[in-house]
């Protein structure tokens, strides 16, 4: 019996063998694909100072023809397998790239010491010993190791990156090495005390800035604060002032809380930090990438690509702008953020028809620049709009929606000439929170409300009494707004300092036949803080005078969003955003993060509407 089965058993063996080795499905379940798809050759790269930092080298094994790198300088992990070809560097994979991911100083296997956000120090007068180095110095080694060492390159480097690695990207056209041919830094801070990850005009970002700064420079790789709640709102408020933080948790152990605490203005520490005093000129094409709800750097990007564009005499440098939160660009298909949707695949569309044509004109001289200096997507509208430049002031004209009595918003200007105003007291042992409770940690790993917390529903307050709202009428016609958004606040406080907090938000209908679920839906479409003690000046803060009517400017950003008809425009104003923002005293004192916590205290606020103080939100309005 034995040897009579032992031929039909082989032959079916075989059969199956031979089956699943020309299988396509098989190979691509088993990663065989991606395996084969690149050589991986790990490197330590000198920089000049004699540090080494690890490299990972991603070749194409099928490759035909000599093939431009791709850089990023990262301090999260260089990858070691292929998820990124496969994810958001599909599309450049496809056309076909040496692919370089690099640990930045200080940060996984490359040596040397990590410092937050790194100075250029190299570009000051004071820097120019060659010994002198920062990230504009180890990009512009790194290329020249790469350019000499590895094999079957077309002599062109592009860098990219997203976030921190978006700020290392920016750093490196800096001082260019010559071989530096294109560069995208996306979501990458431009000033951390006026715009992005760890202040918001002089307001502290305190979850984030706590969260972020343990979870960075407590070791070397990537670590999590073990908070005891899992509502942070409740482990922040418990916390009481800033000046707990070193006493009781972190005890001088972290360096970037030390110099929050130590830079509680915006000093010469964050002055030579900030990146727009070193945009002197394009230096190599840019493609400057944002997200309308980026919830941690969304300033950068506009600062970055406005600064350039005043310098841009090639018509080299170039803005875009979507429907995403931080990153969102790079991940899945894009056709919706939290309950918002989109009617299309707009991450899959900027890779495939925006960044990876962008890369190869430059990068390979194939193809023909066909995008517009400015390429948005119009929320509201859905659809992908194009501009010769941003934002479209040649297009738009700025129209104030003022506030009036009654809880009304309307372009109309207010005539009355009394003291007309509308009230709340503001209590920091009560603060409104940023999103709907229960907070989760930034990172928690088990999910967080972090990343889409700026399109939530803004009903979740609307109506507590520390919240003002002002609201038009339905609207009869679209209303499009396409730019720079500003709060022109006149208010007084009782107290000698205060946060101002402003949102512009879009209503939905009640009755919203298109998806009833969002029926009445708040979403926030531009927003933001302004510390008081900031109003006439980031260097030198000023107190309050108790009860006096001030002016008060608030930069809610870029916007171009389509509101619809039957749709209404509101404004809420509030002065505590709790926990993404500390707490404000609303007393002044010279440090906030060495305040005791008999400095909090209550304050009534007035927010001022007459003919003499007009409160209003400026628009630019398009056709």
């Amino acid at each position: 019996m034995n040897h009579r089965l032992k031929f039909p058993i082989f032959l079916c063996l075989a059969i199956i063998a031979l089956g699943l080795a020309v299988s396509p499905w098989f190979r691509s379940v088993a990663g065989q694909d991606r395996a084969s798809a690149f050589e991986l050759v790990q490197v330590m790269i000198p920089m000049r100072d004699g540090i080494r930092l690890n490299t990972h080298i991603f070749k194409p094994k099928a490759q035909r023809e000599p093939l431009p790198i791709m850089l990023e300088r990262t301090p999260y992990q260089a990858p070691t397998n292929e998820a990124w070809a496969q994810g958001k560097y599909r599309s450049l994979a496809a056309d076909g790239y040496i692919f370089v991911f690099q640990d930045i100083r200080g940060r996984y296997k490359s040596e040397g010491r990590f410092v937050m956000q790194r100075s250029p120090v190299s570009l000051l007068a004071e820097g120019r010993d060659p010994k002198v180095v920062d990230e504009v110095t180890d990009a512009y080694d790194t290329i020249d190791w790469l350019e000499k060492n590895v094999s079957g390159h077309n002599g062109r480097v592009g860098i990219i990156g997203i976030s921190y690695p978006g700020w290392t990207a920016a750093m490196a056209t800096l001082a260019p090495h010559p071989a530096l041919r294109a560069a995208s830094p996306q979501a990458s801070p431009a000033d951390m005390f006026i715009g992005d990850d760890f202040h918001h005009n002089g307001a502290f970002r305190l979850s984030y800035g706590f969260e972020y700064a343990a979870r960075m420079e407590t070791s070397r790789e990537q670590s999590r604060f073990a908070f005891d709640r899992y509502d942070t709102y409740e482990w922040y408020l418990g916390l009481g002032p800033l000046s707990n933080v070193n006493e009781k948790y972190l005890k001088g152990a972290i360096p970037t809380w030390n110099d929050f605490v130590e830079h509680p203005n915006y000093d010469e520490f964050w002055q030579r930090q900030a990146m727009a005093g070193y945009l002197t000129k394009v230096n190599v094409p840019m493609l400057t990438v944002a997200g309308w709800w980026d919830q941690e750097d969304f300033y950068g990007p506009i600062k970055i690509y406005e600064t350039l564009e005043l310098r841009d005499d090639r018509n080299i440098n170039f803005f875009v702008s979507g429907p995403w939160n931080h990153g969102g660009w790079a991940r899945g298909e894009g056709s919706s953020l939290g309950r918002i949707k989109f009617d299309s695949n707009t991450s899959e569309h900027y890779r495939e028809k925006i960044e990876a044509p962008w890369f190869a004109y430059y990068l390979k001289d194939k193809g023909q620049l066909n995008i517009t200096e400015a390429i948005t997507f119009q929320t509201g509208a859905n659809e992908w709009k194009n501009y010769d430049q941003w934002p479209p002031r040649n297009t738009t004209t700025d129209r104030k929606l003022y506030f009036h009595a009654g809880g009304r918003l309307s372009f109309d200007a207010p005539k009355t000439v009394d003291r007309a105003y509308d009230e709340y007291v503001s209590d920091p042992a009560k603060p409104v929170p940023y999103r709907p409770r229960p907070i989760e940690a930034t990172y928690d790993p088990r999910g967080s409300g972090w990343s889409t917390w700026l399109v939530e529903d803004q009903r979740f307050v609307d109506g507590r009494p520390d919240v003002l709202t002002w609201e038009t009428e339905v609207l009869t016609e679209d209303v499009v707004v396409t730019g720079q958004v500003l709060a022109n606040l006149f208010a007084s406080t009782s107290g000698s300092d205060s946060d101002w907090v402003v949102k512009l938000i879009d209503v939905y209908p009640q009755d919203y036949a298109k998806e009833p679920r969002m029926g009445g839906y708040q979403l926030m479409v531009a927003n933001d803080v302004l510390r008081g003690r900031f109003r006439n000046g980031f260097e030198r803060p000023q107190p309050v005078a108790p009860h006096r009517v001030e002016a008060y400017r608030i930069d809610l950003h870029h916007i171009d969003h389509r509101f619809q008809k039957g749709h209404r425009i509101m404004v809420q104003v509030q002065s505590t955003w709790f926990p993404v923002i500390d707490r404000n005293p609303q007393k002044y004192v010279d440090n906030i993060f060495k305040a005791k916590a008999s400095d909090y205290m209550k304050a009534t606020q007035r927010i001022f509407r007459t003919s003499r103080y007009p409160s209003h939100v400026l628009l630019p309005v398009a056709p």
